[in-house]
């Protein structure tokens, strides 16, 4: 794996266009400028690893786009040490990113095919901090529980509530939901019983399946 200076240009611009469009998370912006995204990609499409578009990588699944990635990211707030539940491993870029803004990534794929090869570009990767599980998204991680940080990176028709159960007091979860278009949900716990639900912006991701699709 290869990390050129025209690739380090390439996010030099990305990270410019991110700047653009509202993104002003400086942590989260150096992250992007420093994880080669084209890693997270066949090597057929590097081309596209810097442009702000979301690309396929098998099995119906796509990388989000860039902008979408750090949208997401922005929302949870994320601390040194904080302790995060991502469901939808896809790639691992994603985790790759909370990993090195400091979060503890606890990351669920329930396609199998993307969960090993996610799982051993990650280890490859040598990021330290991310644990990668085959599992149903829909039920989270509830042996890990409480997490400080949710985010869900696929469209869900509803919020799971195995995932709102899941996260600590003062957590936040943030959560695509709707039938075509999503709109983002910034969820935030208030109490056992309580919850502060902020509808945002609108986004199209894949949908959000239960159960298992595994390597026969």
């Amino acid at each position: 794996m290869k990390d050129t200076y025209r690739h380090k240009g390439m996010r030099r611009q990305l990270v410019e266009e991110l700047r653009r469009k509202g993104i002003s998370n400086e942590r989260l912006l150096a992250a992007i400028e420093t994880l080669p995204r084209h890693f997270f990609l066949d090597k057929a499409f590097e081309e596209w690893a810097y442009k702000d578009k979301p690309f396929p990588i098998g099995n119906d699944q796509t990388i989000s786009q860039p902008y979408t990635v750090a949208y997401q990211t922005s929302l949870l707030q994320i601390k040194k040490r904080d302790k995060v539940l991502e469901v939808g491993t896809g790639s691992g870029y994603q985790a790759a990113l909370l990993a090195m803004l400091g979060a503890r990534v606890y990351t669920v794929e329930r396609q199998e095919a993307l969960y090993e090869k996610a799982k051993a570009l990650l280890s490859k990767l040598k990021l330290g901090n991310i644990r990668c599980y085959l599992r149903d998204g829909y039920k989270g991680l509830p042996e890990f529980a409480p997490f400080d940080k949710v985010i869900v990176t696929a469209g869900a028709t509803g919020i799971p509530p195995a995932l709102l159960e899941q996260l600590a007091i003062g957590g936040i979860m943030v959560i695509p939901v709707g039938e075509h278009v999503q709109k983002m949900h910034r969820i935030t716990r208030l109490s056992e019983e309580e919850y502060d639900d902020q509808v945002l912006a609108n986004f199209r991701f894949v949908p959000l399946l239960k159960g298992l699709n595994t390597i026969d």
